[in-house]
């Protein structure tokens, strides 16, 4: 049997090809062909809008999987643009799939690796260029809301990363304690009053300090009201918007839904379908409907809005989790643990994913093609008429022709880091080629039961056929012809990534703690609260420096 013919003459991990050959030349041909028939560059720079949901399943979008009811507005953003069905986010977790967002580059390449902490002094390098500098620098107006996670300690705040404007939560909002708890498994107390008596500390609930709320470099609220938070963050977000007229904006909105706790205004009714999380949900999609129906009144087809997840469901919230759909991992499911967030399994990694963009963007479209979050940052920077940063590699590609229709043609290689269910964090043990998924580590993260995955190290490494397999169930026989045909090719890429990243201009993220680095109102009371948030004293405390380290400065 002779190998596929996808594997034959293929070289290189980065969508290049090694060796030319006939296939090649008719490919360059159609590629030139196609850009003479392709309509003409945006004469204009263009808006942008970036939605990034927290903890989202692939199987929460209506127009991913039938069974999910409650997000109408998604849907429809998905009938009137491009939907992405093999879309995945640069890591299984927070930090590092966004730092990958923002840089266009994994977490070998940028730093960071693992989340960062509540008392981190460090965050995202200050040497990696982020999209919003290099937007800000091509004349764009740049605004983040919502969670941060890269850093809050010093010049890793937002507002000295390329932000014009920040309001939200410097990391995960269940990194602190509130008075509107909201829902977790296991449940968490409010902050602590003074004359309450001492709490008993629980496992995963931070109670010594209450969760801020920023507005670009000063605390406005802490603890944050987490029932509200989602009608202030479209608030902030329709503001942003409504005051860049004149100037294109770049918008990244960094919601809090799905992760956990879930704050919901109004607490649904019982037996009402998929209850706390299917109301959570609803609330979501209709927050992102607003911000779409804002945007078109802004100008409509004038602005870029691109939806996607940061990683999975959160498997060991158990109710409060997310939907896969079909990608269970079904190989590591019977051998214990969650195959969904801090995994390189499917469900870990592939998120729903959407671009609505009216007379740019084809509606009812359908994409296969292999895509990441790690492409937002080379695409906007192609469409906004700027440049890449120099003197460092991009594990994105300028994607525009997938967006426009012009082809379906992603990825030929994708790598997936190690996100904190097995193996050394960043490290890249799994790789995706073609239909191909190649796990030279696996691990279950903690599932709803418990029970956590062992790691376990495969030479020859473990290979899915997704196109006939997309649960994971059966590896490759390592003695059938089609293992033994794409083993090669396999082994080639990974090689030629790992060279790649080895031979690169990386950078170390700085993990260091210190207590100093606590984002903190006032430290005379309890939890840090502020005693009347935003008000003047909590504004000149910060510009006077008196509480600048506890203000993060």
């Amino acid at each position: 049997m002779k190998p596929p013919m996808s594997w034959q003459g293929w070289e290189g991990s980065s969508g290049t090809v090694g060796t030319s050959s006939p296939g090649v030349v008719l490919v360059l041909v159609l590629v030139a062909l196609v850009g003479l028939w392709a309509p003409p560059v945006v004469s204009e720079q263009p808006n942008f809008i970036v939605i990034l949901a927290d903890d989202v399943g692939w199987g929460d979008l209506g127009a991913n999987w039938a069974e999910t009811t409650e997000t109408p507005h998604l849907d429809e953003l998905a009938a009137e643009g491009t939907r992405f069905v093999d879309f995945h986010s640069a890591a299984s977790t927070c930090s590092p799939s966004r730092a990958s967002l923002l840089t266009g580059r994994l977490g070998v390449r940028n730093g960071v690796t693992h989340n960062f902490a509540v008392t981190s002094v460090g965050g995202l390098p200050l040497n990696e260029t982020t999209l919003a500098e290099v937007l800000r620098a091509a004349g764009y107006s740049t605004g983040a809301i919502g969670k941060w996670h890269l850093g809050h300690h010093g010049h890793h705040h937002p507002s000295f990363r390329g932000f014009d404007y920040y309001f939200g939560i410097p990391y995960s909002h269940d990194m602190g304690c509130t008075d509107t708890p909201g829902y977790n498994v296991p449940p968490c107390p409010p902050c602590p009053r003074h004359g309450t008596p001492a709490r008993i500390p629980r496992k995963d609930c931070y109670m010594e300090v209450a969760l801020p709320l920023f507005k670009n470099v000063t605390i406005v609220q802490q603890p944050v009201n987490l029932s509200s938070l989602a009608a202030r963050y479209a608030e902030e977000a329709a503001r942003f918007i409504r005051r860049a007229s004149g100037r294109p904006f770049f918008l990244y909105l960094a919601l809090a839904h799905m992760h956990v706790p879930l704050g919901v205004s109004s607490p649904p009714p019982p037996n009402s379908g998929r209850g706390i999380y299917g109301a959570s949900l609803s609330e979501m999609d209709a927050l992102v409907g607003q911000i779409k129906r804002v945007a078109d009144s802004h100008g409509k087809g004038h602005t870029l809005l691109w939806f996607a997840g940061d990683n999975g469901p959160w498997a060991q919230k158990c109710e409060l989790a997310g939907r896969v759909g079909p990608f269970v991992g079904a190989w590591q499911r019977q051998r214990g643990g969650s195959s969904a967030k801090q995994t390189t399994w499917e469900g870990g990694h592939r998120v729903p994913a959407l671009a609505y963009w009216p007379g740019r963007i084809p509606a009812k479209r359908t994409s296969h093609a292999l895509l990441s979050t790690l492409d937002i940052f080379p695409t906007l920077v192609a469409l906004a008429g700027a440049a890449l940063p120099p003197n460092r590699r991009f594990d994105g590609l300028d994607v525009s022709p997938v967006l426009f229709g012009w082809s379906d043609v992603g990825h030929k290689v994708l790598l997936h880091p190690n996100s904190g269910a097995a193996g050394k964090d960043g490290e890249i043990e799994t790789l995706r080629l073609a239909q191909y998924k190649v796990f030279y580590t696996t691990g279950g993260a903690m599932a709803c039961d418990g029970s956590v995955g062992p790691a376990q190290h495969h030479q020859p490494p473990l290979i899915f056929n997704l196109a006939r397999d997309i649960q994971e169930q059966e590896p490759l026989d390592v003695a059938s012809r089609e293992y033994q045909a794409v083993l090669p090719a396999i082994s080639r890429a990974y090689a030629q990534a790992l060279e790649d990243i080895a031979t690169d201009n990386v950078s170390i993220a700085d993990y260091s703690k210190d207590v100093a680095a606590t984002p903190c109102c006032n430290a005379q009371h309890v939890a840090c609260r502020c005693h009347q948030p935003g008000t003047h004293a909590a504004v000149l405390e910060h510009h006077t420096g008196r509480r600048a380290t506890r203000l993060c400065l």
